[in-house]
């Protein structure tokens, strides 16, 4: 059996638009061709391969074609550029779609892929999510890399450490006053209110078990799922909640914020891509390290 490739490329820009309609337009042909392209593709492979909602998902056996082209793609781009010596040799820039977790993004990792750009023809495509479950999109062959908390590689994936993301608990004066009247402790926080990113954030969660909290507690809870605008509600006294040092340093330097005390919560980052022996992939990989290595803590080794 074999995935002709044309086929799989326009399965991915389906997958990639949503809809039939974008992929028509990505390939400069009618949503009917798109169609009759995707239902010839499935009727080669004898499976469904996409379930045709809005957006259109891929099923698990799309999935696999969509990561197929997609890394065909990009060992095209390679060989391209080893006619030519470089990138130069290929005709329009490569997409790459990537996994980062929202913190990583809002500080280290646009700066990294902007000196990426500049060197090689390629353009990116960023899909948001919670470090522990970026993972899962490399899984599934939506993206090529990844930054993620899991160490172990996924399987067809090489894992590199890139550093330590370190959150300290913090709230406004004004907030300490008024919730934690005797000075904060487990049993204060456990009940006041707080911001959390989302439903699956559970950094604060964590900071709470450490400190002794028996987490019996249903407290209000903020849910704020954007990097920065989560600090500017956590500044403006919304609730407390784990600032990394980037986003708070200045503001408990000079008394706009205070530190709740305990541990502080270390969350280690890797980097994890397709091993493909591929020499974009691979300097996508070097420039996200060395940029990680300089802004995280030092991974602990051992």
């Amino acid at each position: 059996m074999q995935v002709p490739l044309d086929l799989a490329r326009t399965l991915a820009a389906v997958v990639d638009g949503g809809t039939f309609e974008a992929a028509a337009a990505e390939l400069r042909v009618t949503p009917s061709a798109v169609s009759q392209r995707v239902k010839q593709l499935e009727q080669r492979l004898g499976r469904v391969l996409v379930v045709r909602s809005k957006p259109v998902r891929p099923t698990e056996a799309g999935a696999a074609v969509v990561r197929l082209a997609r890394q065909l793609a990009l060992l095209e781009h390679d060989a391209l550029a080893a006619f030519g010596g470089d990138d130069t040799a290929s005709p329009r820039p490569t997409t790459v779609p990537l996994a980062v977790n929202a913190d990583s993004l809002a500080t280290w990792f646009l700066p990294a892929l902007a000196r990426i750009a500049e060197e090689h023809p390629v353009v990116f495509d960023l899909h948001r999510d919670d470090q522990d479950f970026t993972a899962a999109l490399l899984e599934s062959g939506t993206v090529m890399g990844a930054v993620t908390s899991q160490a172990t590689p996924v399987a067809g994936c090489l894992v590199r450490p890139l550093g330590v993301m370190r959150y300290i608990a913090v709230a406004t004066p004004a907030w300490v006053a008024r919730w934690c009247p005797e000075g904060p402790d487990a049993a204060s926080l456990a009940g006041a209110p707080r911001v959390d990113f989302d439903r699956r954030d559970d950094l604060q969660g964590e900071y709470l078990r450490l400190v002794g909290a028996d987490g019996a507690a249903d407290p209000p809870r903020h849910f704020v799922p954007a990097s920065n605008d989560f600090a500017t509600a956590v500044k403006l006294g919304l609730g407390w909640g784990l600032l990394p040092g980037f986003q708070a340093d200045d503001e408990l330097a000079d008394g706009r914020l205070v530190s709740l005390g305990g541990p502080p919560v270390d969350v280690p980052l890797h980097w994890q891509q397709w091993n493909l022996g591929s020499p974009l992939l691979d300097a996508i990989s070097d420039g996200l390290t060395r940029e990680a290595r300089r802004a995280l803590e030092p991974s602990v080794v051992g």
